[in-house]
């Protein structure tokens, strides 16, 4: 999930697994898979960061080795 913020300056989270692309006009347009549409104040380059930075916390989370217990 990523934060990001509307035109109106209300903030929103959004799962970055459901975007599909991003427009970048005179404002940032983000197209989701399941066809809604998010215009915010963040550059395509930024939501870009955020994403990534967003995936690669999954992926360490993922990496973190288990504690098992001795028998």
């Amino acid at each position: 999930m990523i934060r990001l913020t509307k035109l109106d300056g209300q903030e929103i989270v959004v799962n970055a697994e459901l975007i599909e692309y991003i427009h970048a006009g005179p404002d940032t347009l983000i197209s989701l898979t399941t066809d809604r549409k998010i215009m915010v104040r963040e550059s395509p380059d930024e939501v870009i960061r955020r994403t990534m930075e967003f995936k690669a916390r999954a992926a360490r989370s993922l990496l973190v080795p288990m504690q098992v217990e001795p028998a």
